[in-house]
């Protein structure tokens, strides 16, 4: 399956699970404002994809494949240190570079060993440190969840802009998978900010959507 097809169907059941287990406010909503919700974040994940250049990261699975050298073809996970350790040419530090970058590095050093070779790489499986935050703020991105520290829900809103003009700050959601089930956690960040209770900016982990609403007059 595309990669990015089995993300978005990923998301697709996540989503439609969430909102089977959501607390009461969310079980008032209609059937219609389920769908909506739903569209909104699936179509607001493939614009931040579709928009942003990946760059591998520690923890990705790749498939690397080198034109009519099919024994040299490889599926490695890239290593805590950002490098991989490919035939001939031992270790390549590839984390922190777009696709085509390390294509291009990999390329060179095999042509120490090879005639003009051509190297492709294709992302298998990611190594989920992003979480994704949409709706109304912005510049709605996905991030990576940094290695040295947390990454709480007000932190993550103000690295993308902070909200926008009509954003619903008492009602941002985070969608997160938990222990294989679906479940979303509603935040007041108003009262983060304006009331200093800390309690509520929770940290984020891997696969998180933060969804910021908009606010209805």
């Amino acid at each position: 399956m595309n990669m990015r097809k089995g993300n978005l169907l990923f998301i697709s059941c996540f989503l439609s699970g969430f909102i089977a287990c959501s607390g009461p406010a969310v079980q008032k909503e209609s059937a219609v404002q389920k769908e909506m919700l739903q569209q909104e974040v699936l179509q607001g994940i493939e614009q931040v994809r579709s928009s942003q250049v990946y760059k591998l990261q520690p923890g990705d699975l790749i498939e690397i494949r080198v034109f009519q050298e099919d024994a040299m073809n490889r599926t490695l996970r890239i290593s805590s240190n950002g490098t991989i350790t490919f035939p001939l040419v031992g270790a390549v530090e590839v984390a922190g570079c777009p696709l085509e970058e390390a294509e291009f590095r990999l390329r060179n050093k095999l042509t120490e060993y090879i005639k003009n070779p051509q190297v492709s790489i294709l992302v298998k499986e990611y190594g989920n440190k992003t979480v994704y935050i949409l709706g109304q703020v912005k510049k709605p991105s996905s991030i990576e969840i940094p290695p040295e520290k947390p990454l709480t829900v007000l932190e993550a809103i103000t690295s993308v802009g902070g909200f926008t003009d009509i954003a619903n700050t008492s009602k941002v959601r985070i969608l997160r998978m938990e222990n294989g089930k679906q479940k979303t956690l509603d935040v007041d960040v108003t009262q983060i900010t304006k009331q200093g209770n800390k309690a509520l900016d929770i940290a984020l982990v891997p696969g998180d959507v933060v969804f910021v609403p908009q606010s209805m007059f």
